[in-house]
């Protein structure tokens, strides 16, 4: 039996939860993408023109350079790549001797435009993270779009073919996403290292596909996930079952505590869920932080305590969630 309401997370903590010292930059380049997933907490898609700004990409090149600090520059959207400034931030990131993330939906390398992007993954090794929510066609089909599971096999056999998934700095890691609830049955994330075995061994056997790893990622109750679950009157129902799994042990590695989330306005926040909901990162005098006072201030720790919301049960239900997968 479910509760019936929902505890504020702060509750739940025995401390604040504080952060620790910032060496994660996850950027998002904007909303501009060539896919409309049903679960995207970013409301992503084709028709949306929010992107960065050349005066916000020219302080976040500024930011990756003054800061040593920083180890991994982590793109995201939308898609990245249709972004501005995308290209630029991955070169200076890569000059500074950042590892550098790009969250790719596979599919935008058969878009006009964007076909050289596994040749210039490689040539940069950057890691690539991409969505291939389950290897059955048809889930992903429901999720993504029709034909999109085709089109992202062919992209991953073209990653495998300029040697993501077999050369030692070429990392191609595939990200799980459960299927959006329609009743009240709902389950947490399977077992990050088995369901990793069974894609491995489907894709091989079927595709011959190699990749490295596999994140298993909670549907947060955020943008298109909430709006589905408010529609099937489960908004509420998914957050208790969210918090009846809480585990105390994944505050530990939490990633909200070592990133800055950034946004294409300059604006900065804990994490891109707080992104997504408008809660911006607060210093500790109440100030809201943007790129800009970053540099002024020359720090990257003006933040002490992470701001939360009922949704952080995602990332803290069962063994945990993260953009790097289960985090026990």
């Amino acid at each position: 039996m479910l509760q019936t309401t929902i505890t504020p997370f702060k509750q739940k903590l025995s401390s604040p939860l504080t952060k620790k010292g910032i060496s994660v930059l996850q950027i998002n380049l904007g909303k501009r993408c060539n896919l409309a997933c049903t679960h995207c907490h970013v409301e992503a898609g084709p028709k949306r023109t929010e992107e960065l700004t050349p005066e916000i990409c020219e302080q976040l090149i500024k930011l990756i350079h003054q800061f040593p600090e920083i180890k991994i520059v982590d793109l995201t959207g939308g898609a990245p790549e249709m972004n501005y400034g995308f290209k630029p931030l991955v070169e200076a990131a890569k000059a500074t001797g950042k590892q550098v993330i790009v969250r790719s939906n596979l599919t935008i390398f058969f878009e006009d435009g964007f076909d050289d992007f596994p040749e210039y993954f490689a040539q940069h090794q950057v890691r690539v993270v991409a969505s291939l929510p389950c290897y059955l066609a048809d889930n992903v089909d429901k999720m993504r779009g029709l034909g999109v599971f085709d089109d992202s096999i062919r992209a991953v056999q073209w990653l495998n073919k300029v040697g993501y998934g077999n050369k030692p700095d070429l990392i191609l890691d595939l990200v799980y996403n459960p299927q959006l609830p329609t009743s009240e049955k709902f389950s947490l994330t399977p077992e990050q290292n088995k369901l990793e075995q069974n894609y491995k061994t489907f894709l091989y056997e079927h595709f011959e596909i190699v990749f490295n790893n596999l994140f298993t990622i909670t549907n947060i109750p955020v943008g298109r996930t909430k709006m589905h679950l408010e529609r099937k009157k489960l908004y509420a129902p998914y957050l208790q079952f969210l918090e009846s799994h809480f585990n105390n042990s994944t505050i530990e590695n939490l990633m909200c505590r070592d990133e800055l989330s950034i946004d294409y306005l300059g604006n900065v926040y804990d994490c891109d869920f707080n992104q997504m909901m408008k809660l911006p990162a607060k210093t500790r005098n109440g100030e809201i932080l943007t790129v800009a006072k970053l540099l002024e201030a020359g720090s990257l720790d003006l933040i002490d305590e992470v701001q939360t919301a009922a949704y952080c049960y995602g990332c803290t239900a069962g063994c945990g969630s993260s953009c790097g997968g289960a985090l026990v």
